[in-house]
């Protein structure tokens, strides 16, 4: 049996103390059981605190830079992130991929770097409104996971988490249905099984992001290959983080 993972991700939002405030309130309700892994995806300037006054969720970053050092004003490399103790590392999120224009070929070296260095990478994928509207949401996805899994073995593989994301339901308010969601899943891990065996297809864990609330999570999360949610806005505040989690 496959484990659930919710991770919040936060973007540019919060300050320092209003995460650890928000952490402290948290763990202080959370239950969670052992086949449930709970999160939140924080700015790099929180990372360090978070992690210390968190117990039980996972501390993740939002993006790292696959060199471990060099002239990269600006970016955060990985050693970076495991010296403060940094499991999960989200990577090729939409805003990352149109806002500053991060290419297939930069996530699949942030991908194999993240996995050599141990650490979780939580792989995003997903298609623009146009691209749906047009019938080309597997064709588009396929072509992004293909790419972000060159040259990473099987073993590798597995560890990953993939995050479905349909850009036109980010932030929008809009959201697939949980059969939409379901069947983009579905053929993303028929996608793995190509790439790799039925093995891996089964272990993978795979998630769905795009405007999940409390209040749709649990239809979403019982369909059959979805494994859990990157969740945007609605992991910002305390009770209703609660709520996705519950």
């Amino acid at each position: 049996m496959r484990k659930k993972i919710i991770i919040g991700n936060w973007k540019m939002f919060k300050t320092n103390t209003e995460a650890v405030d928000f952490i402290k309130a948290v763990e202080s309700k959370l239950s969670i059981d052992k086949n449930t892994i709970a999160g939140i995806a924080v700015p790099f300037v929180m990372l360090s605190d978070a992690k210390k006054a968190s117990k039980n969720l996972v501390i993740s970053a939002q993006n790292c830079f696959y060199e471990n050092e060099g002239a990269y004003t600006g970016e955060i490399s990985i050693p970076m992130l495991q010296n403060i103790g940094i499991d999960y590392v989200v990577i090729g999120h939409s805003e990352r991929r149109d806002i500053f224009k991060e290419t297939d070929e930069m996530i699949n070296k942030k991908n194999i770097a993240l996995l050599k260095a141990n650490i979780t990478p939580i792989l995003c994928c997903g298609e623009s409104l146009e691209t749906y509207e047009s019938g080309k949401t597997i064709e588009w996805v396929k072509k992004q996971i293909e790419a972000a899994f060159k040259g990473i073995s099987e073993n590798d593989a597995k560890k990953v988490v993939i995050a479905y994301e349909p850009i036109w339901a980010i932030g929008t308010g809009k959201v697939a249905t949980p059969e939409i969601a379901q069947n983009v899943c579905k053929e993303i891990r028929n996608m793995v099984k190509n790439i790799y065996n039925e093995s891996v297809s089964h272990e993978i864990l795979i998630q769905y992001g795009g405007s999940v609330k409390p209040e749709n999570i649990n239809e979403i999360l019982n369909q059959s290959d979805i494994d859990g949610a990157l969740v945007g806005g609605a992991s910002l505040q305390v009770d209703s983080y609660l709520g996705l989690i519950k």
